[in-house]
Formats: C-alpha cells, sequence, structure tokens
C-alpha cells in the first residue's frame, strides 16, 4: 500500500526501560542495529499497527507496554534504489512513519524475537536514549535523528542526563557501552534469543 508519492505508510517503535534506556535490536545476520518497525496494513491505524510489529517482532503484548508519545506528523525517508525490488522501481521510493515511544511494564524476559518463523532480530540490549547512529542503516539516519528528538521531550527530565549527539548523531560512550564490546547473555536464564548487555 503505497501514497500518491510512493511512500509506503509504515511505524517505528521506541521502547523504553524505566532508566530511559531504549530497546536496540541487532538485525538479523547483520551488523547493523535498528529500533523495531513494520508496514501499516490497509485497514489498520498507526496503533493498531505499532502493536501487532511490537509482538511480531519482540513478542511483547500490549500489557507489557505503555504509549508515552508519537510523532505529530509522518517522517519519511527513501530507499536507494540498490535496496528496492526490480518490479516495484520507479513506484516505491520509500517509508513514512509515524513514530511511537513506549513505556516498558513487563520484564526484559516478555521480550521473543522468535515468535514468528521469521524473525527481525537475533539478539537485543537497552542502551543509552541517544543511540549510536552509526550502526544504523545510512539512509535511515535523519529519520531517527528526528524521531529520538522530537520524542525526547516526553521523557522525564529529574533522572539521568541523556547524552546529546554530535553534528555526525554520534555520542560518546564507554567501550563497554558499545555493541560490539558487548557480551551475549540470557537475562532470563530459559530458551529466549540472546539479549546482548
Amino acid at each position: 500500500m503505497l501514497d500518491r508519492e510512493g511512500f509506503r505508510p509504515n511505524v517505528g517503535i521506541i521502547l523504553l526501560n524505566a532508566q530511559n534506556e531504549v530497546w536496540w535490536g541487532k538485525r538479523v545476520r547483520e551488523h547493523s542495529w535498528q529500533f523495531p518497525q513494520g508496514g501499516i496494513k490497509h485497514g489498520e491505524t498507526p496503533e493498531q499497527a505499532m502493536f501487532r510489529e511490537l509482538e511480531e517482532e519482540i513478542g511483547l503484548k500490549a500489557e507489557h507496554v505503555k504509549i508515552i508519545g508519537r510523532t505529530r506528523d509522518w517522517l519519511r525517508y527513501e530507499v536507494p534504489d540498490h535496496f528496492i525490488k526490480r518490479e516495484i522501481r520507479g513506484h516505491y521510493r520509500g517509508q513514512k512513519q509515524i513514530w511511537f515511544l513506549l513505556r516498558m511494564v513487563g520484564r526484559d524476559c516478555d521480550v521473543n524475537l522468535r515468535l514468528t518463523s521469521h524473525p527481525e532480530f537475533d539478539a537485543w540490549r537497552w542502551h543509552d536514549y541517544w543511540v549510536p547512529l552509526d550502526v544504523v542503516i545510512e539512509f535511515k539516519r535523519d529519520v531517527y535523528q528526528q524521531a529520538l528528538k522530537e520524542l525526547s521531550r516526553f521523557l522525564a527530565r529529574p533522572h539521568a542526563a541523556h547524552r546529546r549527539p554530535d553534528a555526525a548523531g554520534k555520542t560518546e560512550h564507554a567501550s563497554s557501552d558499545h555493541p560490539g564490546n558487548a557480551q551475549q547473555a540470557d537475562p532470563c536464564g530459559s530458551a529466549t534469543p540472546p539479549t546482548i548487555k
């Protein structure tokens, strides 16, 4: 389902824990990290699509989260031609997204990356709110920056200071914070997929 300009309606999800850290997922068999996102089906509202994608991609249900806020308008990114299937080139330009900011009220072990037969992620971790955009695929970085900036107004201010990114979208962080230096661990002692802590 494309709009007249060739953009597919989509939702993006920024999930917070109690420390205002964000859920950060590693794409299956890739070295890129991203937030959960997915398309809006015909007849769905953005909120309905968000809850469906939340369950399909990371196994969380509506009772595991609380909606804190959402972007006012669509945020758009264009997808380079070499990422677009040949048969839809010339029609499909990219995604237009409504971004939701959620608060996790469930437990870390409620996350299930293998709920479907085609998982999006193979690991995840909690990360500082201002995530390092250099590990996000390049054509999504501006939208991530816009979404994080707009939704930051909903964060509870008295808690830990959040480091804003520099002009390149990077933040300074201790080496142990970087996904590449993380260790894999199972937070629930069960057969759930690895969480990177």
